[in-house]
């Protein structure tokens, strides 16, 4: 749970450490707002993907559902400054599949977390595996960091792409070649 009270002292005193005057007009109500902020964009520390992936719905055809272009912000844990790109889901159903929408609310739960890229693209394919029970899922997520872009290296533009294999994706070449020519690029 998110404690609001806690972050906006933490915020007078960065302000303070970087030689602010907190009472300066323009930043006396900046540790209220910045509490309200994060409150939002780690809202997924109290969330379960469960919420999302429960409702299934039964099918016959257990041939590969894809979405595609899901774009997510979320925040690094090294530097707690935002990546944001776009994932990638497919899956193979067992006879039963989620609502479209639910994959992206599944991308957004594990999104508004303070970690890594490769640990939510993980997350977001042992969830699908866990709640849908499909044959398979592959994951592909593609994002740029701003550790990257404004700090450190400081490369605009480049992006990291981490991919989570599960089920018949993990070793079949052929579908893992299918969802790629479903994203256009082979």
């Amino acid at each position: 749970m998110v404690d609001q009270n806690k972050i906006k002292e933490a915020v007078k005193l960065l302000l303070q450490g970087i030689g602010e005057n907190v009472n300066r007009e323009g930043l006396v109500d900046t540790p209220e707002r910045i509490a309200r902020m994060y409150a939002e964009i780690f809202g997924g520390m109290d969330q379960d993907a469960s919420e999302h992936l429960g409702r299934v719905f039964t099918v016959e055809n257990n041939e590969m559902v894809l979405e595609k272009d899901i774009v997510f912000y979320s925040m690094c844990e090294h530097h707690m400054l935002p990546f944001f790109g776009k994932a990638h889901i497919a899956y193979i159903p067992n006879g039963k599949v989620v609502g479209l929408s639910k994959l992206a609310r599944t991308v957004e739960v594990y999104a508004r977390r303070l970690q890594i890229q490769e640990k939510m693209t993980g997350q977001i394919a042992d969830a699908i595996m866990k709640y849908l029970e499909p044959q398979g899922v592959m994951v592909m997520v593609e994002a740029e960091h701003m550790c990257m872009t404004m700090r450190g290296v400081k490369k605009p533009g480049s992006q990291t792409v981490s991919i989570a294999t599960r089920g018949v994706f993990r070793d079949n070449s052929r579908l893992q070649e299918q969802f790629f020519g479903m994203l256009g690029r082979r």
